[in-house]
């Protein structure tokens, strides 16, 4: 068994972490707070700290970055976060793996691949570009072997209230009543189920042909927020709920009195048109598969 070092405890790090552990690795969390679950070293440091990350995974076996600053605070957070991870990997010579996400593609026309440009014009977006350009400049060097893995929006057991399959979500769906979302009803859309993301992680910290170069986390087929209310809706024994659209205009005033809502607007193309995952490359090269979707969200409601 080997040593791992997961930084972040959100909704991906704690997946991970547990699944690391449950397979007899010895795991360290590593988080601001502390936190972290049970069964791992659960320490606190500022992971802008070169010097401290460098302390922690010493020795390490994989160097897992699962942070997920605000996404308001992308430009002043991460690159100092990123130096950091970049330090560490090279001291220790652990395998580093990023997780990653679709905003660096930018708007497309047909499902993603990993051989897309990452040429989305956002500055949020070229903060994560960089970041992945900046740890395969290093791993082609010879100074670190790096990877990452990028999946779509998240759902399942332990996602955060603020998803859009979470609470404000469920609950509505719960209670029969409409369940309304900042974006059209019914645009197909790939979501990636959480325990589907924490597998992929570590089949990329341990296969070395995940080496050099992005993946996608298998991801199930797309699906509207109205069929994921019917679907959802249809396993608790519900009716159909009704799903509508809340107005932009609406959510647009929103986000002057909230940073979240206020940022909306740089993913609003991710709702408008089919936003679609291609992760064929990981299935075929690892031989693994995406949860049923029905199962995964047969879990989130349990869960």
């Amino acid at each position: 068994m080997g040593k791992h070092v997961v930084v972040g405890s959100g909704q991906v790090g704690t997946h991970l972490a547990r699944k690391l552990a449950a397979q007899g690795h010895e795991v360290t969390v590593v988080t601001r707070s502390g936190s972290g679950p049970a069964g791992t070293t659960r320490v606190a440091a500022d992971v802008a700290d070169k010097a401290r990350l460098i302390e922690l995974t010493r020795g390490a076996d994989a160097l897992y970055n699962c942070v997920n600053p605000q996404y308001h605070r992308w430009l002043t957070d991460w690159p100092p976060m990123a130096g950091s991870f970049l330090a560490a990997a090279e001291a220790s010579g652990a395998v580093y793996v990023m997780l990653g996400n679709l905003y660096p593609y930018g708007p497309v026309t047909g499902p993603m691949t990993e051989d897309l440009p990452l040429s989305s014009t956002s500055a949020k977006a070229q903060v994560r570009a960089r970041m992945w350009h900046d740890a395969l400049a290093a791993h082609e060097a010879g100074r670190i072997r790096t990877t990452e893995v990028r999946g779509s929006d998240y759902f399942g057991p332990g996602g955060t209230d603020q998803g859009y399959l979470g609470d404000r979500f469920l609950v509505p769906l719960r209670a029969g009543k409409t369940i309304q979302v900042p974006y059209p009803v019914d645009v197909p859309h790939s979501w990636t189920y959480l325990p589907d993301v924490a597998d992929a992680l570590i089949v990329a910290g341990r296969d070395e042909r995940a080496w050099g170069r992005p993946w996608h986390v298998p991801t199930a087929e797309p699906l509207s927020f109205r069929q994921l209310g019917e679907r959802m809706a249809a396993q608790l024994g519900l009716p159909a709920p009704k799903v509508a659209q809340i107005p932009w205009a609406l959510v647009r005033a929103a986000g002057l009195f909230s940073p979240m809502l206020g940022e909306l607007k740089h993913v609003r193309y991710q709702f408008t048109a089919p936003y679609v995952l291609d992760s064929s490359a990981f299935q075929r090269t690892f031989g693994v598969e995406p949860t049923p979707i029905d199962q995964a969200l047969k879990a989130t409601l349990e869960g």
